[in-house]
């Protein structure tokens, strides 16, 4: 039996529902800050057991969705490089470009390849050593800490042909940027269970001080995410803003120091653009200066600009919880997985794509698995 299967055992989520319609007396919006949670939410059709005057919308959480397009076409041309072997997470390598993706670079000739890590790119360095190998490090800070690990390899290992193209953010900063916006509609937020479990609790409890923001640390399965609405739903209605930490079994309140030292020692803040959401300050990490020989935006002596072009699909208002993809007239039409116009509907874990595997027809029955 699978370990998980209690967390969607129908019994305890029909009773998680009902404690949420018998506690909310008015209308309130919560976004859920991840992807995964998004892809979760859409595929157990958990909105179908909340109350109509709970509306939930979706945040930046998808490190593929807010890449920028100005770095997805900086990755395009070093993939094209003769000496150069370009290793990417799978979800990366169909996000579209201006005119190009890495997918169909490859099919041009560009040696791409695909990898389940980045240990496998420092893996390739060392069997390769005629050619430069690049990984596109993308994420949160879930991921950051391999990343550290593999920058600790490929410096142990003495490594001259290795580097990191990277587009890496921080959740708080975003959080922080989407609350100051004028049209903000978010009253309430569930975090990220498997970020906090890194990073810790400290710059949610000072978000939450700071903008009034209840906010709960939340799981994955339905059980997680309907326990972390109730808390949600019940600190609004008492007008309370605190962090509850609605996942326990998986995090810590002070995260996992090993992880964040060794993050802090190869990492450092900058100014990051978020595909759809423009420049947010101090919301990005890059490889520090004494490590630069890693960061391919240094050895191939690109300048990050900033995207200058207007995209046509809507992604950007989507994540800041302003629209509802079903909302873009492109979404289904236009925009399908099959012919992406935007990242968040390439990603397993963007919106659009969830939207589209399990909502498109709202007819159709989604049943919880026992």
């Amino acid at each position: 039996m699978n370990e998980y299967n209690c967390f969607r055992d129908r019994d305890l989520v029909d009773a998680l529902a009902q404690r949420i319609r018998q506690r909310i007396s008015r209308k309130w919006v919560i976004m859920e800050m991840c992807g995964g949670q998004t892809n979760a939410i859409a595929r157990f059709r958990l909105e179908d057991l909340l109350p109509q005057d709970l509306e939930l919308v979706h945040g930046p959480g998808c490190p593929v969705c807010v890449t920028p397009q100005t770095i997805i076409d900086q990755a395009i041309e070093l993939a094209q490089e003769p000496d150069v072997i370009f290793a990417s997470f799978g979800d990366m390598v169909r996000v579209p470009g201006v005119n190009d993706s890495l997918l169909s670079v490859r099919s041009k000739g560009a040696d791409v390849r695909i990898v389940y890590s980045p240990l496998d790119a420092v893996r390739l360095a060392k069997e390769n050593p005629d050619k430069q190998i690049v990984f596109f490090a993308i994420g949160f800070e879930t991921t950051l800490p391999v990343y550290a690990l593999a920058l600790k390899n490929a410096i142990h290992a003495n490594l001259n042909n290795f580097s990191l193209l990277t587009s890496l953010v921080t959740v708080p900063a975003a959080v922080a940027s989407l609350m100051e916006d004028p049209e903000n509609r978010v009253q309430g937020l569930l975090a990220a269970g498997h970020v906090c479990a890194v990073t810790g609790l400290e710059e949610y409890e000072k978000l939450a001080h700071c903008y009034h923001l209840p906010i709960c640390v939340t799981g994955f399965e339905p059980a997680d995410i309907l326990w972390g609405i109730y808390n949600c739903v019940d600190q609004l209605e008492k007008g309370e803003n605190s962090v509850r930490n609605n996942y326990s079994r998986i995090v810590n309140p002070q995260g996992n120091i090993k992880a964040l030292e060794a993050c802090n020692l190869y990492f450092e803040p900058i100014d990051q653009e978020w595909r759809g959401m423009g420049i947010i300050s101090q919301s990005g990490l890059k490889i520090r200066k004494e490590y630069e020989h890693y960061d391919a935006f240094v050895r191939y002596k690109i300048t990050q600009k900033r995207s200058c072009y207007t995209e046509i699909c809507l992604a950007g208002d989507i994540m800041k919880g302003k629209i509802q993809p079903t909302d873009c007239p492109l979404f289904g039409q236009k925009c399908t997985p099959d012919q992406p116009l935007g990242a968040s509907m390439v990603s397993s874990e963007g919106a659009c794509a969830a939207y589209y595997k399990y909502k498109r027809n709202e007819n159709k029955a989604m049943s919880i698995t026992l």
